[in-house]
């Protein structure tokens, strides 16, 4: 019965480490989209998004029907309750970068930024891609000293995010209002991509350790 149990909280997290593939995939072709005003690889991202809502459904029925047969306690609470929270925060990166394709369809043909702010996005999807495939290791091997270093990692894209902000009201910015508003929503998209999976992160250290790091409310 144990046995049965244990195989139960593995496929949990195999669920979970996919759901991690999937969200750093759609994020990856939604920035490449959005860079290269492709339209085809922007709605693949938006059609597949569902993928990633049936992911998260599936995780939780999985994880609510472990608490209501099982009654786990101690470790194996604690994994039930971090996969929750966790495909939750997963989800939302995936429609964070679902926001991005859908600003490439809507601008298409025309590029969704200006070419002097396009490589501070590159670096951001760069970053934020590594962090969610840095997330998909963190869930299978529950080394906390990695989901620790996940967050020096985040401070890059807080870094860039902060620096768009310079950028759109300097003297020099040509580009006019609606452009700046995209700028700095889209920005916004990635950071809170790469807070999401801080966020997961944490909640490997909260399995193994049975401590929740340090957080602001905003973030869960």
């Amino acid at each position: 019965m144990r046995e049965a149990y244990n195989v139960e909280l593995e496929n949990l997290a195999t669920k979970l480490a996919d759901m991690s593939v999937q969200v750093a995939d759609a994020m990856e072709r939604a920035t490449k989209a959005m860079l290269e005003s492709d339209l085809e690889l922007a709605e693949q991202v938006i059609s597949d998004d569902a993928l990633v809502d049936d992911a998260r459904a599936d995780c939780e029925e999985q994880a609510y029907a472990l608490l209501a047969l099982q009654a786990p306690v101690a470790t194996d609470l604690r994994i039930v309750l971090a996969a929750i929270h966790a495909a939750e925060s997963l989800e939302r990166m995936g429609d964070l970068a679902l926001h991005v394709a859908k600003a490439a369809r809507r601008r298409h043909p025309e590029p969704v930024l200006p070419k002097d702010v396009q490589p501070y996005f590159a670096d951001m999807g760069k970053i934020v891609v590594k962090l969610a495939r840095r997330v998909e290791q963190i869930i299978k091997t529950r080394d906390i000293e990695a989901a620790r270093r996940l967050e020096t990692e985040d401070d890059q894209v807080d870094d860039i995010h902060r620096h768009l902000f310079s950028v759109i009201m300097a003297k020099d910015w040509e580009h006019g209002v609606a452009t700046a508003v995209d700028v700095t929503l889209l920005g916004r998209f990635y950071e809170r991509y790469a807070d999401h999976a801080v966020s997961v992160a944490r909640r490997m250290v909260f399995v193994v350790t049975g401590r929740m790091p340090g957080y602001s409310t905003e973030e869960f």
